[in-house]
């Protein structure tokens, strides 16, 4: 008989709190976002993202893709060419990453606002 995990991210030990990070990283929100409904190069995924390092790109791409999120697929071709895409996973990811950037996309006027008025505060 098989037990039943109880996965909690407010446990210490729990490994969904490292699934976790990865999803709440600036730059895995952005990549799952541009993914959606594309099947893109490296070179398009670096340029629809503006200020992503092709280093730090590599890196949370191989992530994503480690946890399953995102598929890398190489074709047999000169010069060689390699696309990647949501796997049914990553496709889950997106609805609640779209809801995070439509809400920072609408809110970022208050955001500033409150920034400022926090600042004038504590200058």
């Amino acid at each position: 008989m098989s037990q039943q995990v109880d996965w909690t991210v407010l446990a210490r030990t729990c490994p969904s709190r490292t699934s976790l990070a990865r999803i709440a990283n600036k730059w895995t929100a952005m990549i799952v976002t541009v993914l959606a409904d594309n099947h893109l190069r490296f070179t398009d995924i670096r340029t629809a993202l503006d200020g992503i390092s092709g280093k730090v790109l590599t890196e949370t791409l191989r992530d994503l893709e480690r946890d399953g999120l995102v598929e890398r697929k190489a074709y047999a071709e000169v010069p060689p060419r390699v696309e990647y895409r949501l796997t049914p996973l990553g496709h889950t990811l997106y609805g609640p990453l779209r809801t995070l950037v439509d809400w920072a996309e609408l809110h970022i006027p208050e955001v500033l606002a409150a920034r400022e008025h926090y600042d004038g505060q504590h200058a």
